[in-house]
């Protein structure tokens, strides 16, 4: 505080909260915070922050969180899903990855634009709409052992699956991304655009089910022409298990690939 500045002059107006906030480069308030800088119990926060939260100035995607809406987010309703995940996450106190196709449209895999903001986190978690993001949430029990990498956001950073973790979790299940034709799609770009180690792939094989390894194999090899997976098929063809479907929802009827010991149960089109 200046020599000239007085303490009534440093308690901002709910009104002005969420600019004053923003300048000071505070991205996520608690009800608590709120209230200690109004100067108001906590119970009054809700009332105080109302007209600015009908104007699009602020915007609650949980209960206690709040977050000041930048001006050029105003018509949104909200910031970004990928800007708001990990303040949210931290909130609701689970761990947590920004996985399936959401991840894969970070590294620059989405063959279409996602129509939902889809997380792995670490306990269950409501699904919810903030401004124009539909959040998606998977309950995984493997969030704290994946790889991940740190998306810079304007207030910080959020943890997104790796290239590798994110295919693999793609070929677990092909339904988060809507189906065989648009997982198989997408994997084939993140293998165009990441190559997908096999050693990175063999490193991550055991936190997933058998089918899922062989199930990304056998695209990459069909689709792709990747003739570097032989470890990675010697790998899974180690487990010893019976032979795996393609699609998991389908009977068990059709060829098998006996390299990646699958049951071809079903026509794959990838929209390549």
């Amino acid at each position: 505080m200046s020599l000239t500045e007085t303490p009534a002059q440093t308690v901002p107006k709910a009104s002005d909260l969420a600019d004053w906030a923003l300048a000071r480069g505070m991205s996520s308030l608690t009800t608590t915070k709120i209230a200690e800088l109004l100067r108001i119990p906590e119970g009054q926060v809700r009332t105080r922050l109302h007209k600015p939260t009908h104007k699009g100035l602020w915007v609650s995607p949980a209960s206690g969180l709040w977050i000041p809406v930048p001006p050029e987010y105003r018509t949104w309703g909200a910031p970004e899903g990928i800007e708001i995940v990990d303040a949210l996450m931290r909130h609701v106190r689970t761990d947590y990855y920004v996985g399936w196709l959401s991840a894969a449209a970070i590294h620059g895999a989405a063959h279409h634009a996602p129509q939902l903001f889809q997380v792995a986190v670490a306990r269950a978690t409501r699904d919810r709409v903030v401004g124009r993001t539909s959040f998606e949430f998977f309950t995984r029990s493997r969030t704290t052992v994946m790889p991940t990498i740190s998306k810079e956001t304007r207030s910080g950073a959020a943890k997104v699956s790796s290239a590798e973790a994110t295919a693999l979790d793609l070929a677990a299940s092909p339904y988060i991304a809507g189906g065989m034709d648009t997982s198989a799609t997408v994997l084939i770009e993140l293998s165009d655009d990441q190559k997908l180690p096999p050693e990175n792939l063999i490193a991550l094989a055991d936190f997933f089910p058998s089918a899922a390894v062989r199930r990304l194999g056998w695209i990459l090899t069909t689709f792709s022409g990747r003739d570097d997976l032989e470890e990675l098929c010697a790998h899974t063809a180690a487990s010893g298990a019976a032979p795996s479907k393609l699609d998991a929802t389908l009977p068990s009827r059709g060829p098998i690939d006996k390299a990646w010991s699958l049951i071809i149960n079903t026509q794959v089109v990838p929209d390549v």
